[in-house]
Parts: C-alpha cells; sequence; structure tokens
C-alpha cells in the first residue's frame, strides 16, 4: 500500500531555509526516495537522494575523468566499493564521505571536488523541486559528525536556472539500472508533427517495451522505463504527452502508480492508457477509478496501439 505524505512545497520551503540561515541538513522522505539537502548558514554545501547516488556520482566522475586521467573506472570501482550499501554510521551521505575520500588521497583537487558537488547538487534539486508531497525534518547541524565542507553555493541562483531539459530527438531503454540513450538534436517541428509528441512506456517486461518502441519509434518520441519505482521522477523529468502504464508490476503497480500521478497538478489531464492481460469489468473499473484515461489489452497490434493513441494524439499527427 502506498503510504499518504502530506503537500510539499520545495521551492517555498528551500527558501524559508535560505533566510532562516540554516545551518544543518534537510531530510525529505517520500514514496520514492530520500532526500538530504546540506546546508551552512543558509548556503547550499551537498544535496543527495536515495535514487541510485552512487550511479549519480559514477556519472559525474566519468565525465570529470575525460580531464583527471586518474579517475579511470577501476579507481571508481574502488571507491564505489568502499561507500556504497556501507551502513550508515553518521549523518553525513556516503556520497560525499567519498568525494572526501577523493580530495584526501589527491585523486581531485578542492577546486575540482568543487566543481563535481555543484554539478552533482544541480541534478538532485532538479529533481528535488519536482515534488509534490513528501515528509520534511530539518536536522541542526549540532547532531551531525564533524564533516569539511568543501565548498559552499548561494541556492537562489540555482533555483533560478531553467530545469527543463533541451528539446531533442530521444531515445531512452532503461532496464533497472542499465539505460542506454541516443540523443540528438532536432530542429523546430510543426505543430502536428508525430516526433514532436513524446510517450512514455513503463513496464517491467523488456519484451514489451522492446515491441511498443518497435511499433512507435518512427513516429514518436519514445521513453522505456522498466523500473516501476524510479518511474515518477523519470515521469516529470520527461514530461510526456502519452503515458502507457502496464498494470501487473512488482513493488508498485499501474493502479498505484497512476493515482500518484493524478495527484501531481502537472499530471492530472495527461492521457494515462493502462497496458495489461486482464479485460475483466473490474479491471477497467479499477482503472477509471485511479484515473486511467484508456485501456489496451495485451497482446496487441501495431494498429491497435496507434488506434489507442490517436483518441489523444490528434489523428492527422499518426
Amino acid at each position: 500500500m502506498v503510504k499518504s505524505y502530506p503537500s510539499l512545497h520545495p521551492h517555498r520551503l528551500l527558501l524559508r531555509l535560505v533566510h532562516q540561515r540554516l545551518t544543518g541538513c534537510l531530510q525529505v522522505e517520500t514514496n520514492l526516495a530520500d532526500w538530504s539537502i546540506y546546508f551552512s548558514e543558509g548556503e547550499l554545501t551537498f544535496a543527495t537522494s536515495s535514487l541510485s547516488p552512487f550511479e549519480r556520482l559514477d556519472r559525474h566522475l566519468g565525465r570529470l575523468s575525460q580531464r583527471v586521467p586518474n579517475l579511470g573506472g577501476a579507481m571508481r570501482s574502488q571507491i564505489r566499493s568502499l561507500f556504497d550499501r556501507k551502513p550508515p554510521q553518521s549523518r553525513i551521505s556516503p556520497d560525499y564521505q567519498a568525494i572526501l575520500r577523493l580530495v584526501e588521497q589527491q585523486y581531485l583537487t578542492i577546486d575540482q571536488a568543487q566543481q563535481l558537488i555543484k554539478e552533482v547538487a544541480q541534478e538532485v534539486l532538479n529533481g528535488f523541486l519536482m515534488l509534490y508531497e513528501g515528509q520534511s525534518e530539518v536536522i541542526e547541524r549540532a547532531k551531525f559528525d564533524p564533516y569539511p565542507e568543501l565548498c559552499r553555493m548561494e541556492l537562489l541562483p540555482l533555483l533560478a536556472r531553467n530545469h527543463q531539459p533541451a528539446r531533442s530527438s530521444t531515445r531512452q531503454m532503461q532496464f533497472g539500472s542499465q539505460t542506454a540513450v541516443i540523443e540528438r538534436p532536432v530542429e523546430t517541428l510543426i505543430a502536428v508533427e508525430p516526433r514532436s509528441y513524446k510517450i512514455v512506456c513503463i513496464d517491467d517486461s523488456p519484451s514489451i517495451l522492446q515491441a511498443i518502441q518497435t511499433h512507435l519509434d518512427e513516429q514518436f518520441n519514445v521513453v522505456m522505463i522498466a523500473d516501476p519505482l524510479k518511474a515518477l521522477m523519470q515521469v516529470m523529468r520527461h514530461n510526456p504527452d502519452v503515458i502507457l502504464l502496464d498494470v501487473g508490476m512488482p513493488n508498485l503497480d499501474g493502479y498505484e502508480l497512476c493515482a500518484m500521478l493524478r495527484r501531481h497538478p502537472r499530471f492530472r489531464a495527461t492521457p494515462v492508457i493502462m497496458v495489461t492481460g486482464h479485460t475483466g469489468f473490474i479491471d477497467r473499473a479499477r482503472a477509471k477509478l485511479v484515473g486511467a484515461s484508456g485501456y489496451l489489452t495485451k497482446p496487441f497490434t501495431r494498429t491497435e496501439l496507434l488506434d489507442t493513441i490517436a483518441k489523444y494524439i490528434p489523428i492527422h499527427a499518426i
């Protein structure tokens, strides 16, 4: 059963903590992840979340390794093995401890570590600002173990940045922690051009995702998500025109995920098509109850899939 959380206004909350010149950590619990945002006298010192923190850190270190050869794959694997899944012994996040270790062992200079922290924090804030519900708690610095601050960042410029990614022609396949992205910029398209529409498909079956991509890839921007626990944040990141949502998924089923999407103001009107092998009246009634827009029964043909999508995207765009 999905836990219910109170409404959350991330932007307003962060501004209040800046005004209060907080020295400590804002911790926010949600259904999908926990967030930790660290402050010193109202300035940001680090930000992280439980959504694959070491995958995020490794991705940024990988980009940095193009200029710092010592940060090769072997070193990054070693640092990850030291801190990832390590039982928490302090309130300092393991990924920040990993950065401190890299500085201590002179794999990173202070300047490089500061840039790394800024890039990681910006990515985390991009996701945090999309939250609409969660349980927040402020922990004073006095309750922390002592730790060195590598940098401080003014939060207001980070909040003012545009968090929407540039539009591009994108194909993304995400299976658990594995993600493959092929992306290239595209020129401005007219409103009825099919490739200007983005469709997100959420299904834990790689074969179903592959079939949907094959059916739709030539006509739409298609994003594939196989992990339901990460789906909400991915959907918020991509802001799709239509969502195809499998009903029977582990940990978080399609009905629960649809209900969560409908509680978010941005997705109250987004077409959500439930994809399922069940055809019973009760299943359709439950889909309608959680706010689903339509229903597609597996197995389906390409024509059936396109006909269903055409109900929510102008027919001349297909």
